[in-house]
């Protein structure tokens, strides 16, 4: 029986006291993040536990109980205390996946600090944008990185510290620059925990860029109890579970998800910082018995293009529950997952600015592959007119996803924009930038970005509808799908493609694919043109970013490219 039970029921007779008591937390009280995923878990009889199980480069290994991240994080949290930093003020981690980068936003959280984790691959004005939005007053980084931060130094006046967690000593410290190791450090046994209460601010993420300037989503401590009970009933962990959620902290899931739920449930948690292969993953999986993994369809398309034989060569039998983030998951990687691992990868739907999983799929709960599934207990949400605003009488059509405020998990501003923050709300209702359609029995079907969405002719085309069909076709590895301009209709479909190994861009193909999804797709859904394409630009959160792919058509400004993986 999964963790939520009848989801009807649970929808139902919802409350977000649920997990309130869950996390034994009273309205009122001192909520601090860090304390709940690390002292909690050990008051409770678990310090002995294997709470982070991490691997990097050339076969390093860590592993740290609960009882270690308890005490690295007073470590951590002590160690920015002695450098003045106090309640509030904005503290950076830009480093790579390692330990030190989980552990130290605990540490941050736990002095009422406001943790500002960011890709490690971002450039120097990349960095500089963000920092300088955040008036941030200290870098956590590591060797590789510091020259990036050096660079640009002078321009942030605000920013005091730059703390080097891997110094080895060699190089002289430049400017603001102290070496900093966890592992030589004194132990802090004992912190005394900043009286957070559920508003304070606990973590700045900054959106990916997809749709113009990079924004700093403000979230609070309160903020735990949507991340708390999501991880539960949607990602269904349980006490015995090992977990891996693949994505960076530098991108919400990563934090929402790849810290800040599995440790507050008490959870064995995996962290693989050595890049991607099928290979190296099955393996992962294969060696630490991972039963829960949350993934991107990014990440699954190069795992379908990797081929179904290389899987045979892993025992993947402990895997108990898999589920996707980022992007919606075609019905064919659904289909293939359940082909090829026994169960379907369950699709979730949320953003930097909801901080939770807000739209899902559940375990128990019947798939409908394609779909977003439905939303979670004591989420409102519905496909609005985008013309008035409000919710359509019947179902099946197009509309823009809004979701009634309230959630615990809901970002509070947008860092000093409050302007574009209240342009987000319309009537009531918080609108996301994307569109779906909601059918008879509530589940909710994706239809892309508001601004992705083609009007050929006065047809509405979904760049997701024709994206599926492409990749249906067995030499298509991914696709994007953009408008390009067009004397007649005002604006047509482009198909841009990427191709699984052992196929060949040729006007044959082109013909080849282009019969194949004309038995699928409207005329006027049909692309114009199929482009061949070595890759797609992503961001590191493995969103494809059709904005640049429609930009160049266009002939418009690119604009911000900071998130992109090869930036």
């Amino acid at each position: 029986m999964p963790n939520i039970g009848s989801y009807d029921e649970a929808y139902a007779g919802f409350s977000w006291k649920i997990a309130e008591k869950e996390l034994e937390y009273q309205p009122g009280s001192v909520l601090n993040i860090g304390w709940h995923c690390s002292d909690r878990i050990c008051l409770k009889g678990h310090g002995g536990k294997t709470a982070l199980l991490w691997e990097g480069l050339g076969g390093a290994e860590k592993r740290y109980t609960y009882d270690d991240i308890r005490i690295a994080s007073n470590t951590i949290g002590h160690f920015l205390r002695g450098l003045g930093i106090a309640a509030g003020d904005r503290v950076c981690l830009f480093m790579d996946k390692v330990p030190e980068l989980y552990l130290g936003v605990l540490g941050i959280l736990k002095i009422g600090a406001i943790g500002q984790p960011l890709f490690s691959a971002f450039g120097d004005e990349s960095l500089f944008v963000r920092l300088e939005n955040a008036g941030t007053r200290a870098v956590i980084t590591q060797r590789k990185h510091v020259a990036k931060v050096r660079k640009i130094l002078d321009k942030l006046p605000a920013l005091e510290h730059i703390i080097i967690v891997d110094h080895d000593g060699k190089a002289p410290l430049q400017r603001k620059e102290i070496a900093f190791s966890l592992e030589k450090a004194a132990p802090i046994e004992t912190i005394e925990i900043h009286p957070t209460l559920a508003e304070s601010p606990s973590l700045l993420h900054y959106t990916s860029g997809t749709t113009g300037q990079p924004k700093g989503v403000k979230h609070v401590h309160y903020s735990l109890i949507s991340q708390y009970l999501t991880t539960k009933w949607v990602l269904d962990v349980r006490p015995d579970d090992v977990y891996w959620c693949t994505a960076d902290p530098g991108w919400v899931t990563g934090t929402s998800y790849g810290i800040l739920g599995p440790w507050s449930m008490g959870v064995t948690q995996c962290v693989m910082d050595t890049g991607f292969s099928a290979e190296a993953w099955y393996k992962f999986i294969e060696k630490h018995k991972i039963t829960v993994w949350y993934s991107a369809p990014t990440a699954i398309r190069s795992l379908m293009k990797a081929g179904d034989e290389i899987i045979k060569k892993y025992d993947l039998s402990s895997l108990r529950l898999l589920a996707s983030v980022g992007e919606p998951l075609n019905s064919e990687a659904v289909l293939w997952s359940e082909r090829v691992f026994g169960k379907a990868f369950l699709d979730t739907y949320f953003q930097t600015e909801t901080g939770s999983i807000m739209i899902t799929n559940f375990p128990g709960l019947k798939i409908k592959p394609g779909s977003m599934g439905k939303p979670f207990p004591g989420i409102t949400a519905t496909v609005l007119d985008p013309k008035l605003y409000e919710p359509y009488p019947e179902s099946g059509k197009i509309g823009l996803i809004a979701i009634q405020p309230g959630w615990p998990a809901m970002m509070r501003t947008y860092w000093n924009n409050e302007e574009t923050y209240r342009k987000k709300f319309r009537n009531g209702w918080y609108m996301t930038g994307d569109r779906a359609s909601l059918d008879k029995e509530g589940y909710f079907w994706f239809i892309g970005r508001d601004d992705d969405i083609i009007n050929t002719g006065g047809h509405l085309v979904s760049p997701f509808e024709v994206e599926s069909a492409l990749i249906e076709h067995p030499a298509v590895a991914e696709s994007a799908v953009v408008s390009k301009p067009d004397p007649i209709n005002m604006e047509v479909v482009k198909a841009f493609v990427t191709l699984k190994p052992g196929f060949t861009a040729s006007a044959d193909l082109d013909l080849e694919i282009m019969n194949f999804i004309r038995k699928k797709l409207s005329p006027l859904a049909m692309p114009q043109e199929i482009e061949f394409s070595p890759s797609l630009p992503k961001t590191r959160s493995g969103k494809i970013m059709r904005r640049i792919l429609k930009a160049k058509e266009w002939g418009e400004e690119i604009g911000d490219t900071s998130t992109l993986e090869d930036d």
